[in-house]
């Protein structure tokens, strides 16, 4: 049995988002029940030389919403890094998977070969659609949602490893 690139994409980018929404929702309550400043905590790194929780979460927004479009062939739509708080953070991940269920198999299905390009900060990329996917959008999408996983925990929310997959 094969696994379509639909299946491979679209959605683990939503539970993983989904995932992510319910660990920011945490770390509502947390920073609440605290009694710590909500804005600590999403301009908190795990190292100064590293992006900020606001950062990851727009990043791993980006990622998910990015790969789609260019495996169907169409334009990433763009949104504003403009996120401050929590409730923004969470409002763009729920903006993200609304236009993630905008895409059906049909539109991805059959991409393994299509030529993604990109610009990357280390210059310019054409990789097939199915490398693009597995070993470049995926890895660098669970980076990011890892890290912000990495950095409420750090913070102090009570956050274990099902926090992270989900539920089965």
């Amino acid at each position: 049995m094969s696994i379509s690139m639909y299946q491979a994409s679209v959605p683990v980018f939503i539970r993983y988002l989904g995932n992510l929404r319910a660990i920011l929702e945490k770390a509502a309550a947390s920073a609440e029940s605290r009694k710590i400043d909500p804005a600590v905590l999403v301009n908190s790194r795990l190292y100064p030389d590293m992006l900020p929780l606001s950062r990851q979460i727009q990043l791993a927004s980006d990622m998910a919403k990015s790969c789609p479009a260019r495996l169907s062939g169409s334009e990433p739509a763009k949104f504003e890094d403009t996120e401050s708080t929590l409730r923004q953070l969470v409002e763009r991940i729920d903006k993200t998977v609304a236009l993630l269920k905008t895409f059906n198999k049909e539109q991805i299905d059959g991409s393994e070969e299509r030529t993604i390009s990109l610009n990357t900060a280390r210059g310019p990329m054409n990789l097939p659609g199915l490398p693009y996917l597995t070993q470049f959008l995926l890895p660098n999408f669970l980076f990011h949602v890892t890290t912000a996983y990495g950095i409420l925990r750090h913070n102090g929310v009570d956050l274990g490893k099902m926090d992270y997959l989900g539920a089965t």
